[in-house]
């Protein structure tokens, strides 16, 4: 049965798309649940309308964001943090704290939630981040993590 999708639903698709699912996986749990609706031709077109108004708003952002994108991609960042004696953090590093950083070093703000970060880093070193700004732009920033006392040497 093909339905159209009101709801985003994990593993089926994104809300506003059409899918072919199963009979009864449609009248007894999407439809009921409000998740989906039969996809006639009318819902169709609607839904169809919608989704190439969206894309066409993800493309004029990406437009808009792509020169803060090419700023973005491979930007070193230096976050120093406090170390103990066996050379691991107290505490960790956040995607917070990367994208205060991130936003100073380039004068935009940075969303947290936007910073694509599995686990907070909790180690030295260099760590490679993404940093999801619209659509397919990702670009990838490095975030070093260094002891406080050696930058604050350096500075």
């Amino acid at each position: 049965m093909k339905v159209v999708l009101l709801r985003d639903v994990p593993n089926v698709g994104q809300a506003g798309t059409v899918h072919e699912v199963s009979d009864g996986f449609a009248r007894n749990y999407l439809i009921p649940r409000r998740l989906a609706e039969p996809a006639t031709p009318e819902r169709v077109a609607v839904a169809e309308a919608r989704l190439a108004a969206q894309r066409r708003k993800v493309e004029k952002a990406e437009r808009a964001l792509r020169d803060l994108a090419q700023r973005l991609e491979g930007l070193r960042v230096v976050i120093p943090a406090r170390v103990g004696e066996s050379g691991r953090l107290y505490g960790s590093i956040t995607a917070r704290d990367i994208a205060e950083r991130v936003s100073r070093l380039v004068g935009h703000e940075i969303d947290r939630r936007a910073v694509e970060l599995t686990d907070p880093i909790r180690s030295l070193g260099e760590h490679r981040v993404s940093i999801h700004l619209v659509g397919r732009l990702r670009p990838t920033v490095i975030v070093e993590v260094v002891p406080e006392e050696s930058s604050e040497q350096s500075q």
